[in-house]
């Protein structure tokens, strides 16, 4: 997978605003510098979106499927997460996520 960062303020702030595509094995990894609740939403976004939150340690404590395109409504992380994982709606199940399952990351 092609993992795309956000991790300065700019980004996580723009995050995948304005984009009208991303392919199945395309994401993008919001990268905070310490835990906190998290609330995204979809303002500007026209791509459904899974979001998967995660703790330090990469462990997934959270999963939302098929984010509404453009929608205002608060997305909440439920828990502590210090990671977001976005990837195309429908993507959580095909790579069968779930809750408690860690994931790994390499930058290059």
């Amino acid at each position: 997978m092609d993992i795309e960062f956000a991790d300065t303020p700019y980004k996580r702030q723009t995050g995948l605003m304005y984009r009208t595509e991303m392919a199945s094995h395309q994401g993008m990894l919001f990268i905070f510098e310490e835990s906190a609740q998290r609330s995204f939403y979809m303002k500007n976004t026209p791509i459904a979106l899974d979001l998967i939150f995660l703790n330090e340690t990469l462990e997934i404590v959270h999963i939302h499927e098929n984010s509404i395109p453009n929608d205002l409504s608060s997305i909440p992380s439920l828990v502590p997460a210090k990671y977001v994982l976005e990837l195309v709606a429908g993507q959580s199940k095909q790579y069968q996520l779930a809750k408690g399952m860690n994931i790994k990351y390499t930058k290059l």
